[in-house]
């Protein structure tokens, strides 16, 4: 029997007073699918710049509104598709969803591809919210488009946020050196996390202080991804990550013989094991600064939005004290 859910939706674009709280049927499973009972949600830059209208996926769904932002979740599977094997109902899941245009983490329950779910083993239902996305950013960044090996040094520009404070972890693990662009505020919080290089970004005189590097992991963009390019070693490269400005930096790159690539994350279920495997083990950890109510997503926007959240913000769900 389909039963009522609430989702947190866009039907135009706009600053995050356009998000509003609206009531929808569950929908049935299909082949390969199942259908998700999400306790808590991620909130990353990508679902404030496309609820903006900016960016890829602003202009693809454009014309596709109202739409539900969101592609990190956590929850406990509620309903099985035909051909669904790995997983039964009452299991404790996580991963990406909806990812590139179709989103829909911001809700009560979410239809998601079977294989693209990962079991939680003694993680919490928050920190299997908090991972997905920022964590693959990470992974990816790093080993997939950046190539860093053991022993290379890295430059990751604003360590501090989500993506950034878990790609200081990765790359530590890795055996890299790892230099990082913070607010003298994080220094402390990320030497703690494997940073050995602390830079303040204030200073005007960072590119110096930083010298060179085998790779930079831009997470900012514009001008300070350019300015990144002075930190590139001979034969390293520059990962920028920002969509918006990745081809202007691309064309300064390349105007000084310097290798940079953009990169838009995939969803690797594998990946996101190895990653939870890390966090169950106490390798890694993941930090949540804040929690809103779904019906608050409008200032978990607003505070993702000004820049300065230190790891990642979650959306939680009516149901979620139930289940942590």
């Amino acid at each position: 029997m389909d039963c009522a859910m609430t989702q947190l939706q866009i039907t135009a674009f706009g600053d995050p007073s356009v998000l509003s709280l609206t009531a929808s049927q569950d929908k049935v499973p299909a082949e390969g699918e199942v259908r998700v009972r999400i306790c808590y949600a991620g909130v990353n830059p990508i679902d404030a710049k496309t609820r903006a209208g900016l960016g890829w996926a602003a202009a693809q769904n454009k014309d596709k509104l109202p739409w539900t932002p969101g592609y990190d979740m956590a929850g406990v599977v509620a309903a099985l598709g035909p051909g669904v094997d790995s997983l039964k109902v009452g299991d404790k899941v996580c991963g990406m969803v909806g990812f590139p245009l179709e989103g829909g983490a911001y809700a009560e329950s979410i239809l998601a591809q079977a294989a693209l779910l990962v079991p939680l083993e003694e993680v919490s239902l928050k920190q299997g919210a908090a991972l997905p996305l920022a964590g693959l950013t990470a992974w990816q960044g790093l080993f997939e488009h950046g190539e860093l090996k053991q022993g290379q040094s890295v430059l990751i520009l604003a360590g501090a946020g989500g993506v950034g404070h878990l790609a200081v972890q990765w790359a530590r693990a890795s055996g890299a050196r790892v230099t990082v662009l913070a607010s003298p505020d994080n220094h402390g919080f990320l030497h703690g996390l494997g940073a050995e290089r602390l830079v303040d970004y204030h200073d005007p005189d960072w590119v110096a202080q930083v010298g060179r590097v085998e790779l930079v992991l831009d997470l900012v963009g514009g001008d300070s991804g350019k300015a990144a390019l002075d930190c590139v070693a001979e034969g390293g490269r520059l990962i920028t990550v920002p969509t918006i400005t990745a081809e202007a930096i691309k064309l300064a790159g390349s105007e000084r013989g310097i290798e940079v690539r953009g990169m838009l994350v995939q969803p690797n279920p594998g990946q996101l094991a190895q990653m939870l495997t890390l966090l169950r083990l106490g390798e890694a950890q993941i930090c949540i600064s804040g929690e809103f109510d779904l019906a608050d997503g409008a200032l978990a926007h607003a505070a993702i939005e000004g820049g300065h959240t230190r790891g990642k913000l979650l959306l939680r769900m009516p149901g979620a004290s139930l289940d942590e």
